[in-house]
């Protein structure tokens, strides 16, 4: 897909709507964590010197269509304004005459900050008067938030229906990665997946199977993959009523020339505490029914990173085990730390995204290094299952 970004745009004296992702970690009132105001940055500065009046639109939290006073996106203006280095107004509404009268007031360079979009039951309908509400007080809109472009919501999908509609910065480097990663990429492409259920990510695998060179399966859902092979995992993680779902995905890759990474050497321990007495055992051993299995073993991790050093391309979602754990973080940590090398010698594009992916990459201390690291959640694993965004295609040229 092309999709039009603000190279494209004459932004001199134009008021531009601008949904960001504000949705940040908040503790007692204030902003706990800012990284998704720094992601808004390269958009907001752009606009500032191309002359454009910068009006930021977000949701914060689930009010649900009513005004929750915790749920204020007030507290964000202090930490943004630091950031931006300038002011930044906030109004307590997103629509009506007192977000008009502060539209109206801006010069161009200025920017505001406008209330939750979620206070209006409208926001999450795309209800069309609510969108259009919105749109009055805009030339043109800038979608800058892909982890809310999974959703046909007013301020992503409606907006860009009625005025002209533009990539921020942060919008078009989440895209150009992904599609480095599964669009165009270079082969071979290497795919980690892990998480507890294989029901969770059933889209996923199936879509993934057609499109990769290797697959490496971890977390609990290779447990059930294991279990479909025959194989005894004790009192392991396992959703059992797959295990004809496993068989199939296995078969589908088989015929697509997936080659699948499964685990053959787990490490297992009788309960998850830290520093619990545990053990690596060859799965063809079988796991006894008073242990569970925590982690892939040192082969398997060695059969992964066989795999990353041929691969060109890494697209990761899911730790290997319960990296939360010591001892039982050893196989995430270590596959991290290698991509992570690779892609800063340039011999890898690594890509990786979702919650618990994004925990373990900070965990080993390689976030920084991966080529892209998505905290998208929802959008980046509805894009990697090949589902069509509506806030992406809105975009399109």
């Amino acid at each position: 897909m092309t999709f039009r970004t603000l190279d494209d745009a004459d932004l001199q004296g134009r008021r531009a709507l601008v949904r960001v992702d504000f949705n940040v970690p908040m503790q007692d009132g204030a902003v706990a964590d800012d990284t998704r105001l720094r992601a808004a940055l390269p958009t907001i500065d752009k606009l500032r010197r191309g002359g454009a009046r910068t009006i930021l639109l977000a949701h914060f939290d689930r009010p649900k269509g009513k005004r929750v006073p915790e749920m204020s996106l007030k507290p964000v203006v202090g930490p943004l304004a630091k950031l931006v280095g300038a002011p930044v107004a906030f109004v307590d509404d997103c629509v009506g005459d007192d977000a008009a009268r502060a539209v109206a007031a801006m010069k161009d360079g200025d920017v505001l900050l406008l209330e939750n979009v979620r206070y209006h039951a409208g926001e999450e309908k795309n209800d069309a008067e609510f969108a259009a509400a919105l749109a009055a007080n805009g030339d043109l809109f800038v979608n800058d938030a892909f982890s809310a472009a999974h959703r046909a919501h007013a301020s992503t999908e409606g907006l860009a229906r009625r005025l002209p509609a533009y990539a921020g910065e942060q919008m078009r480097k989440e895209l150009e990665a992904l599609d480095a990663a599964l669009g165009n990429p270079q082969r071979p492409v290497l795919g980690i997946v892990g998480g507890a259920k294989v029901s969770t990510k059933l889209d996923l695998l199936n879509n993934l199977v057609g499109k990769l060179d290797y697959l490496a399966i971890g977390g609990g859902m290779a447990n059930t993959f294991c279990y479909a092979q025959g194989a005894e995992i004790g009192g392991s993680l396992c959703e059992k009523d797959m295990a004809d779902t496993a068989r199939e995905i296995l078969k589908k890759a088989q015929a697509s020339g997936c080659r699948i990474i499964l685990p053959t050497d787990v490490v297992v321990a009788r309960e998850l505490t830290a520093g619990a007495p545990s053990r690596t055992i060859a799965l063809s051993d079988g796991v006894p029914a008073d242990e569970k299995i925590f982690d892939v073993g040192p082969q398997t991790l060695q059969r992964v990173l066989e795999a990353m050093g041929e691969a060109k391309t890494l697209i990761w979602n899911g730790p290997f085990g319960v990296f939360e754990v010591e001892p039982f973080d050893k196989a995430t940590v270590e596959a991290a730390k290698t991509a992570a090398k690779l892609a800063m010698s340039g011999k890898l594009v690594a890509v990786a995204g979702g919650g618990d992916t994004v925990a373990a990459l900070n965990a080993a201390g390689v976030a920084d290094d991966f080529t892209f690291v998505s905290t998208a959640g929802g959008a980046f694993l509805e894009w990697m299952e090949g589902k069509e965004l509506p806030g992406v295609a809105a975009l399109a040229r």
